[in-house]
């Protein structure tokens, strides 16, 4: 079924995050939150996080590119220079 909600623009640009966040379409984000809330599991407080939890897994999308890098830099460094050959 569609409709038409009207969300504030500070909540749906943080759903819109946490759904990339996990890969998801921002629909299938919003349908399991409403599942989620109907269901009565979010009632509940979520635990307080540990400070350095909160950036926990922030980093993940980066790892090939650090991988990719990495890699430039093992090439570099594996060429001789002509004047470092005499």
């Amino acid at each position: 079924m569609k409709t038409t909600l009207e969300i504030p623009d500070p909540v749906f640009r943080r759903a819109k995050a946490r759904a990339a966040e996990r890969g998801q379409a921002l629909r299938a984000f919003v349908t399991e939150a409403l599942q989620e809330k109907l269901a009565g599991r979010s009632a509940e407080p979520a635990p307080e996080q540990a400070p350095f939890m909160k950036g926990f897994g922030q980093l993940r999308p980066l790892r090939r590119e650090t991988a990719r890098i990495q890699r430039v830099i093992e090439r570099e460094f594996d060429v001789v220079e002509a004047e470092d050959r005499r």
